[in-house]
């Protein structure tokens, strides 16, 4: 690409960026201009953005360097992660799967000494999480983001509550999901080559970040007490019963889908056997999470398209970084990039320390709560809790404020122990 496509790339970027900052005003304007409303709507959509503006680089690349680079561009782009959030969120997203997931918080919740919905507000936001090491991120975010909608924001609780939970949410699921080698993009990115294991993972990373999980979770459930003891968490029992066979076939659908995370043709296969299977068996299913799922691998694709013009400028500021700066850059820069990009970028630079090594990975996973494009599972569990914000939007200022405490405490775990 030429020079003068990489300026425009950066330009459209800092649009979508700026666009997504701005979707509270287009829903507005559909509420002021009623015949042009769903024009207006479709801009509001914070999911449409950036596949919206990858749109327009596309066009860009077409009209300056023609049509065949333009998709060649695209054919050179790996939608494999969009895909298998869709993927994941559908499956994660089923009646059997949230079924065995309620079990776990409320058995966890019974033996803590923090009763009713307190109880639940703190397993959901610390042990979900940190389970997304071993089933996949996106896969913790569908189901703590479902679980909470269920529990705690369909009562209409206070916005201060649901800023705060969703700042944590967000900033304990990027975390959360390091103290393996395998679940979060960021490491992920990076493991093979620089040979990270299991044991490295846990010993150098892993175990504090599960202790800043569990203080965000623990300080937010404390704070928020008062207003959470109030709540009656919903019973879902009777709702939920269906045969163990069901539950088994659920859990290897999952399995084979997160084991195979890096093989579309696999793991869109086994998605298309699920929808067979849910099909045959409707008794068993809630409304398949079909739309959610596509909105999100949308916006991921579209961060996917943007991305691949941001290299330019982000390789050489990393590289320009010590150890120290680079955590804190890194922090930074995720904000407004998907973070395993900056660790990708990471991995193609020869020679780093092992201390620059943890400070671009930790303060990638740090700052990945931020904002919705900051991580990957984020616009899922964007996606599932929208619609109990006013106006059916999450504006990003709350969101950048309520999780700066929660990232606070994960960068005192990754820089102090």
């Amino acid at each position: 690409m030429n020079n003068t496509i990489q300026w425009i790339g950066a330009g459209i970027f800092a649009v979508a960026i700026l666009h997504t900052f701005s979707t509270k005003f287009f829903e507005r304007m559909a509420h002021e201009r009623p015949h042009h409303a769903g024009a207006w709507h479709l801009l509001g959509e914070v999911e449409v953005v950036f596949g919206f503006w990858a749109m327009v680089l596309v066009m860009a690349i077409a009209a300056f360097l023609g049509t065949q680079t333009a998709t060649s561009y695209l054919d050179t782009r790996n939608y494999t992660e969009p895909m298998f959030v869709f993927a994941i969120m559908v499956v994660a997203g089923s009646r059997a799967i949230l079924h065995l997931a309620r079990m776990a918080v409320t058995a966890v919740a019974r033996m803590i000494p923090l009763s009713g919905a307190v109880g639940l507000h703190f397993v959901t936001l610390s042990l979900v999480p940190l389970m997304g090491s071993l089933i996949t991120e996106p896969a913790a975010m569908t189901l703590a983001a479902l679980m909470l909608s269920d529990q705690i924001y369909r009562h209409g609780v206070s916005n201060k509550l649901k800023y705060a939970t969703l700042g944590v949410l967000f900033v304990n699921v990027s975390i959360g999901g390091t103290l393996t080698p395998f679940a979060a993009p960021p490491v992920l990115m990076v493991a093979a080559k620089w040979n990270w294991d299991l044991w490295h993972m846990l010993s150098q990373i892993g175990w504090k970040a599960a202790l800043a999980v569990t203080v965000n979770a623990l300080a937010t459930a404390l704070i928020f007490r008062r207003e959470l003891t109030r709540l009656r968490p919903a019973d879902k029992a009777s709702k939920s019963r269906m045969p163990a066979w069901v539950l088994g076939v659920h859990v290897l659908f999952l399995a084979g889908v997160v084991t195979f995370a890096h093989h579309p043709a696999v793991f869109m296969g086994l998605l298309l056997f699920f929808l067979g299977f849910a099909v045959a068996y409707p008794q068993f299913q809630d409304r398949l999470m079909l739309r959610e799922g596509l909105m999100v691998a949308f916006f991921l694709a579209g961060l996917v398209v943007l991305g691949g013009q941001q290299q330019w400028w982000l390789d050489p500021l990393l590289r320009g970084m010590d150890a120290t700066t680079v955590y804190f850059g890194a922090t930074a820069l995720t904000a407004v990039t998907d973070n395993a990009a900056l660790t990708y970028l990471a991995s193609l630079v020869g020679g780093l320390s092992d201390e620059f090594k943890y400070s671009v990975v930790t303060g990638a996973v740090t700052g990945g709560g931020l904002t919705v494009i900051a991580n990957a599972p984020n616009p899922a569990g964007f996606s599932i809790l929208r619609g109990h914000f006013d106006d059916g939007a999450i504006h990003p200022i709350g969101l950048l404020v309520a999780a700066l405490l929660p990232t606070i405490t994960a960068i005192l775990a990754f820089r102090l122990l």
